[in-house]
């Protein structure tokens, strides 16, 4: 897959079938519309391109909104190379972006800069300044362009009712901690990647010493406050290696500031200034306060062991 950026790439070399979107999660529903994208383009003998964007519009309009991201761009770009693209087109979204109408941004990027013989929409997709228009005004402009537009189906979550979609997953990953539920609307593992930096060490005090966890994008959701099993994979290492992870503010010891540490079962070694990725698996419970240490160090024991029979 090539990865471009469109305010680097006057006009692309190949017509192609595409789809528009920020993509956050790359979630079932979003591989639902990729694939169509895919499909309709071996079958046209043209190019599939996914375009994005390199931020989430509404923080270009408002600098104060942060949006808990499912996905780095980076980690987008990994998963959606591996649903077969042959483009990622990246758009560097600024004010001149924002104001462009669906008209002319179908007109301008779509048809003149990528030459997009059809476009795929999500079924409840839309772009342009003020997303006020829809499918409808799609296909008109389509016809105009020479290009035929197309709505995908909405995937639905296991209550049958409601779309998948990002913020459903947000909800339940921040607000419930539902990480478990994660192979089925994202395809896979929820993941945080970070740097190991020095903590207080107080999980070796009580004899289960933790990595603390610096994630390296700051707008990448962290799931709710709790202990998980996950599996921990240190950066140049193949294996992932089992372990625990306590997400929260560390009550017991009056602490203020959340820290995410992460407590690699059966492991010896110096961790500080290693990378690391967390996949989760399981959470376990909520955090809450001991009344002492050493009923902590208990729990801890009974985690550990819970950990053990989850990740196998």
């Amino acid at each position: 897959m090539e990865t471009i950026f469109l305010n680097q790439v006057r006009k692309t070399s190949a017509a192609c079938v595409a789809t528009v979107g920020m993509f956050d999660g790359v979630h079932r529903g979003h591989q639902h519309v990729i694939g169509q994208v895919v499909e309709k383009a071996r079958e046209a003998g043209l190019s599939s391109t996914v375009i994005t964007f390199d931020k989430v519009p509404r923080q270009v309009l408002d600098p104060s909104f942060r949006l808990q991201l499912l996905t780095t761009l980076e980690e987008k770009e990994s998963i959606i190379r591996q649903l077969g693209v042959d483009v990622l087109a990246v758009l560097p979204f600024t004010r001149e972006t924002a104001v462009l109408s669906a008209q002319a941004f179908m007109k301008q990027v779509l048809h003149e800069q990528l030459q997009t013989k059809v476009l795929v929409t999500g079924y409840d997709n839309r772009f342009g300044h003020d997303r006020t228009e829809g499918f409808g005004d799609y296909v008109r402009y389509g016809r105009e362009l020479g290009m035929e537009v197309l709505r995908g189906d909405a995937q639905l979550m296991d209550d049958g009712q409601r779309p998948v979609s990002s913020s459903v997953i947000r909800q339940l990953l921040a607000e419930e901690g539902r990480v478990d539920l994660m192979p089925h609307y994202l395809t896979r593992l929820y993941q945080l990647r970070g740097t190991v930096a020095p903590g207080e060490h107080i999980g070796h005090r009580l004899g289960y010493p933790t990595a603390n966890l610096e994630v390296d994008e700051a707008d990448k959701l962290i799931p709710a406050a709790g202990v998980y099993a996950v599996w921990a994979t240190i950066e140049g290492e193949q294996q992932p290696r089992a372990a625990m992870m306590n997400i929260g503010n560390r009550p017991t010891f009056h602490g203020h500031r959340q820290t995410l540490e992460v407590n690699i079962l059966d492991f010896e070694g110096n961790l500080y200034g290693q990378v690391m990725t967390v996949s989760f698996v399981e959470r376990l419970r909520a955090e809450r306060r001991f009344d002492s240490p050493e009923a902590l160090a208990v729990q801890l024991e009974a985690d550990k062991e819970q950990v053990k029979q989850i990740l196998g």
